[in-house]
């Protein structure tokens, strides 16, 4: 492998957030242990999230890395679609507010929620 899948969720051009797949090039390390390049980062949160939990629409603050360490993860959009992802999995969450835009919970962002029968934990890891 010398890619890892990123699932990016984004705000197109319309300003709705959307999810689209890019690409993690592993440019460095051994061929028994491939390594994407260093990246810097701003910090990290952990986040626990009740079983029930359901977030209203929000645009993401600043875009950050979210790894599903527990449970599930449940993330809406505007158009209705969904995806879930579950322990071990990631995504890039990047759906900001556009420059000059007030937001609009009927267009703008996304919702949030734990899903099935454990309580969600997650990390977030800021750029």
């Amino acid at each position: 492998m010398t890619q890892i899948k990123k699932t990016v969720l984004f705000t197109d051009t319309d300003g709705r957030a959307r999810f689209r797949e890019d690409a993690v090039l592993l440019t460095e390390g051994q061929p028994q242990a491939l390594l994407s390049p260093l990246a810097p980062s701003s910090g990290w949160q952990l986040r626990w999230s009740p079983v029930g939990f359901r977030s209203d629409f929000h645009c993401t603050g600043a875009p950050q890395w979210v790894f599903i360490l527990q449970g599930q993860m449940e993330i809406g959009l505007q158009d209705g679609s969904s995806r879930v992802f579950g322990p071990g999995q990631h995504f890039y969450s990047a759906d900001v507010l556009p420059p000059d835009a007030s937001f609009d919970p009927q267009v703008h962002g996304h919702w949030s929620r734990q899903q099935g029968p454990d309580p969600l934990m997650t990390l977030f890891l800021r750029d």
